[in-house]
């Protein structure tokens, strides 16, 4: 979804970092996630929330803004390890009443935090705004891909079968934002949301939607069996609503990121920067496919 701004050795460098991050990181992800080792897969899936959590407080602390970023760490990890805990254990619904309780005790933490700190026109309430949307926005909505592993039943020897639904929702993501950078970079004139990300262009969109339809259809095409759930049609209605979603999500932390003054999140990964650049579309195409299933699918 980028206009060409290096020069053409700058951006094949940087796309190359780009590509070889994105490829070894998801490449060991898929590798934790297909292995069978469901306290594996949730390391993998906890570290990179709480790392992708602790960086957005950290560009809200470059620009100065108010939060209790210690507090929403803990409640956190807390909601990482409790929700794992209940779906792995037990049905969907305790699961979902204990983030419900979580988050219950996270505002009446945070509002009992805010009494032991003095009253400044409206900085108690920009201070508990911007803790309890860190929360939200980074850990609740990442937290949807161990939802997705547990969304479809286990087989008769109890083995997990979600993780294909991971693998399915992971690669449209990617192929999303890879379309959208290859498409912009090569062809991209007009822009999208100047406002937002001047490099973002119509073209780089259309091509991420073009690349997530293809990878979605691909999929099913490949692996009908592990994404039993779904049909033609669900493959190509997908594959438009996450490519759609993941372009949202880029451009949601791009709105992050042009408010609080910083280019990347962190610098965890040559060519992609932190852990929340990895994952940012991912927080809206995670939720999405889970709704999805749930809601369109009916998937018990």
């Amino acid at each position: 979804m980028e206009r060409p701004s290096a020069t053409p050795p700058t951006a094949r460098l940087t796309f190359i970092f780009r590509f070889a991050s994105t490829l070894v990181l998801w490449t060991v992800a898929l590798l934790i996630i297909f292995s069978g080792y469901e306290l594996a897969f949730f390391a993998l899936i906890g570290t990179l929330g709480m790392i992708a959590l602790w960086e957005f407080y950290g560009m809200l602390d470059h620009k100065g803004l108010p939060n209790f970023k210690i507090t929403a760490m803990i409640s956190g990890a807390i909601m990482l390890i409790g929700s794992f805990y209940y779906f792995a254990k037990w049905a969907p619904a305790r699961s979902y009443d204990f983030e419900l309780a979580v988050l219950l005790f996270f505002l009446l933490t945070v509002f009992t935090r805010q009494m032991f700190d003095s009253l400044r026109d409206d900085e108690p309430l920009r201070t508990m705004a911007y803790t309890l949307f860190g929360l939200l926005y980074v850990l609740w909505l990442f937290n949807f891909i161990t939802k997705i592993v547990y969304v479809t039943p286990r087989t008769p020897n109890g083995e997990v079968t979600g993780q294909f639904y991971v693998f399915y929702c992971i690669a449209i993501t990617k192929f999303s934002d890879m379309g959208a950078y290859l498409t912009g970079s090569l062809i991209g004139k007009h822009p999208l949301v100047p406002h937002i990300s001047p490099k973002k262009t119509w073209e780089g969109f259309f091509g991420a939607l073009a690349f997530s339809l293809l990878a979605s259809v691909g999929l099913y095409a490949v692996m009908p069996g592990h994404l039993s759930v779904l049909t033609w049609t669900h493959s190509v209605v997908l594959g438009l609503l996450l490519g759609f979603a993941a372009v949202i999500g880029d451009l949601a932390e791009s709105i992050v990121k042009r408010s609080t003054g910083v280019k990347d999140s962190g610098n965890m990964l040559p060519g992609i920067g932190g852990a929340l650049d990895l994952v940012d579309s991912l927080l809206f195409t995670a939720p999405l496919l889970f709704f999805y299933l749930r809601l369109v699918i009916h998937v018990p």
